[in-house]
């Protein structure tokens, strides 16, 4: 059987560090180029951050998160101290929940068990909570040039396109961490993010601008004419749907009924509106209290692996018939833990 990469050819490391001396983009969690080489250092916190943050989401929706987050707490001790609800509150909309918990969990590790310091090396970032291979190894690289391949989706596209991998990503993901662990140089940090640059502006998903790329030279799929062939789709699978009901319940005054999620499972520890249990076939609606209910419409919101419709209910109630939550005023909702799924269900009911 044939190896996925017939010819796993290095990448031309110099050729892309001086495309990223020249083009790097302004990113307010990286230090230039030109600013490394004088010897100012990334701060790991900020790099963490950026990376936890950029996990599933794009440069543009996490700048104002980034700063947002790093106003309220500037250093790695300041996050560790705040309240758990307070971080949940300034994620919310930024989705995978469980990043915001395990973002809390780490810096307070990193303040118990390494008086503030991050760890140096890739294994020794991975011991704490949420760091995962990818995470950790672009931390050592960026802070520390640790000479280790930072392989994320970006990266995945860049080597199938210079390769011309036959086979989906997926199937070669180790053979392409091999290569490009061959490839990495001394200022791995660098090359890291220029391969990242390379991956968001120039090898990018609907459009590869091969005649300015400092790899065009060495990739197959530039050389036939075929970047944008690659990489190989698997085949899709449908998302299952799920369906359930949602109650917005708002008093006299107009404030709106909220309540925590669990904490654990999905959106753990988030804020909501009353809800059912969502479930494969839908069933009707068990009203939280007996009320004048209003039909509002549905929403639907697509999870990683599956897609959730729910009708959504209003309804205007006597706010001493609840406990266990709490009523918030409309001009608070923006502050308050809702992620973007519950925000849409206020929307449709003519709130948020």
């Amino acid at each position: 059987m044939a190896m996925p990469l017939s010819d796993p050819h290095r990448i031309d490391s110099a050729a892309v560090l001086g495309w990223y001396d020249r083009h790097a983009r302004d990113l307010p969690w990286r230090v230039a180029p030109a600013d490394r080489q004088r010897g100012v250092r990334p701060d790991p916190y900020r790099v963490w951050l950026s990376e936890v943050m950029l996990q599933q989401t794009t440069v543009a929706a996490v700048r104002k998160y980034f700063l947002r987050f790093t106003d309220l707490w500037p250093e790695v001790a300041d996050l560790a101290a705040a309240p758990l609800d307070a971080v949940l509150r300034e994620w919310a909309g930024l989705g995978y929940y469980a990043r915001a918990r395990n973002l809390h969990a780490c810096a307070q590790a990193v303040v118990r068990e390494h008086g503030g310091a991050f760890p140096t090396s890739s294994a020794e970032l991975q011991r704490l909570p949420g760091i995962g291979a990818y995470t950790g190894a672009a931390i050592a690289a960026i802070c520390f040039d640790e000479q280790i391949a930072v392989l994320d989706g970006n990266l995945d596209r860049v080597l199938a396109r210079y390769y011309a991998l036959d086979v989906p990503v997926r199937e070669a993901k180790e053979d392409l961490r091999a290569a490009l662990q061959a490839s990495v140089p001394e200022r791995a940090g660098d090359f890291a993010q220029a391969m990242m640059d390379l991956g968001a502006t120039i090898c990018a998903p609907r459009v590869a601008s091969c005649l300015v790329c400092p790899l065009q030279p060495d990739c197959a799929a530039a050389r036939a004419g075929e970047a944008l062939l690659y990489p190989v789709k698997p085949e899709k699978t449908e998302r299952p749907v799920r369906r359930g009901h949602a109650f917005v319940m708002t008093d006299a005054a107009g404030d709106v009924y909220l309540q925590s999620r669990p904490h654990k499972g999905l959106l753990a520890g988030m804020t909501e509106v009353p809800n059912s249990d969502w479930g494969v076939e839908p069933d009707g609606p068990a009203f939280p209290l007996d009320a004048d209910w209003r039909h509002r419409g549905q929403v639907v919101h697509v999870f990683t692996h599956f897609r959730l419709e729910l009708e959504v209910w209003s309804a205007r109630v006597d706010g001493a018939m609840l406990d266990g939550g709490w009523w918030s005023e409309p001009a608070a909702l923006k502050g308050e833990a809702l992620p973007t799924l519950f925000r849409k269900v206020l929307a449709r009911a003519g709130l948020d």
